[in-house]
């Protein structure tokens, strides 16, 4: 097995409800469920931002959905 594996290429439409697990969980917050795609605000355009909720605590964070191709930062599946 590789140490540097290929990156996962991501489907933003097949994003909403997949499961993740931070690389480096913080709080111990560790898996995470995508629950919200937000689109720019260029009409007719792809999802911009993913919204997840931290399985444990319930908290919430917003970021880029391309960050999730960041294997220092998520890992895809809870692991």
């Amino acid at each position: 097995m590789s140490a540097h594996a290929q990156p996962h290429r991501l489907q933003p439409a097949k994003l909403l409800r997949s499961k993740w697990t931070a690389a480096v969980p913080l709080n111990k917050e560790k898996h995470f469920i995508v629950t919200a795609l937000s689109a720019p605000e260029a009409p007719g355009t792809q999802v911009d931002a993913v919204t997840m909720e931290a399985v444990l605590t319930g908290r919430s964070l917003t970021l880029r959905w391309r960050e999730l191709n960041d294997p220092a930062q998520w890992l895809q599946g809870w692991r």
